[in-house]
This record gives C-alpha cells, sequence and structure tokens, in this order.
C-alpha cells in the first residue's frame, strides 16, 4: 500500500475526513469514503471514489458544487486557486463575460458553474460555459457532476502532497 491510499487509511478518521472534504464537499461522500477503508491501493481508493459519487443523490452534488468558487473568483483555497490559473491572463472582456456567464448559468441551474479548469485557460473554459448554458437542466446536472469527478480525482492525487 502506497501513496494516497496509505494515508487515507492510516489518518484518524476526523482527519481522513478532513483530507477528503478537500477533494470534495459532500458530507456523504466522505462519510462513504470514510466506511470504504482500509484501500488496498490508490487504484482502489479512486475506483471507490467514482463509484461513491456516481451512487449519490443530486443534492449531495448541490453540496459539493457549492464547496467551489466561481470560475474566474479563485477564492482562497490554494487548491482552487492553482486550478483557475488560466484565468490569470484573461483580459478585462474574458473576465467580464466569464462574470456574466457565472450569473447567467446560476440563475439557469440553480448551481455554480462547474469546470474541471486545470490546464484550460479562460477562453476555453468560455467557450464551455457558453455552450453548456443550451444544456436542459437534467443533462447539465450530470455534466456538471461529471466535472466534479475529475475535480475530486485529480484532487486525490494532491493529497500526497500538503
Amino acid at each position: 500500500m502506497t501513496g494516497v491510499a496509505s494515508l487515507v487509511n492510516q489518518l484518524p478518521k476526523a482527519e481522513a475526513a478532513d483530507a477528503l472534504r478537500r477533494c470534495c464537499g459532500s458530507e456523504r461522500w466522505v462519510e462513504r469514503m470514510i466506511a470504504g477503508r482500509p484501500y488496498v491501493d490508490e487504484r482502489a481508493l479512486v475506483d471507490a471514489a467514482e463509484r461513491v459519487w456516481w451512487d449519490l443523490e443530486p443534492e449531495d452534488w448541490h453540496e459539493a458544487f457549492r464547496a467551489h468558487p466561481r470560475i474566474g473568483e479563485r477564492g482562497t483555497d490554494a487548491w482552487s486557486r492553482t486550478e483557475q490559473a488560466g484565468v490569470d491572463d484573461a483580459t478585462t472582456d474574458a473576465r467580464r463575460r466569464l462574470a456574466r456567464g457565472n450569473e447567467a448559468y446560476e440563475r439557469r441551474f440553480g448551481h455554480v458553474y462547474l469546470v474541471c479548469a486545470t490546464g484550460r485557460g479562460a477562453a476555453d473554459m468560455l467557450s464551455d460555459l457558453e455552450a453548456r448554458l443550451m444544456n436542459d437542466p437534467a443533462e447539465e446536472l450530470r455534466v456538471a457532476a461529471a466535472e466534479q469527478a475529475k475535480i475530486t480525482r485529480l484532487r486525490l492525487e494532491k493529497l500526497r502532497t500538503p
């Protein structure tokens, strides 16, 4: 057993829950991941994270979504700031369009525009946001949930480092 799985297994319950909560803001997801310990290896941990995520209810997904700042408003969390680094060089116009797009998205779907921003620039995310505004609400909920699953996977890998 190595890496993240070992860390999640060895931490006391409260500390493991705090670490997992940094990866996904759904309390039910955190509880189920803690209940699934021990994980034999990282693959088992990642597989469990995915399986647990997709077994949750929409209200659990919404809870996880609320843990994220808007794209372009990176918040105070170091991981979010790093993940959204592609917005750093955005033009004033792109930032304004992202802000308007975020507002339109939230009015339409009732939750923050969620995208796995790692490695993506502002123009790419803006194009994605504008395209996703055309989705019907049920479809968009699944799309946002899939983005959260990607973010969770990346953040699980980040648990290796403080």
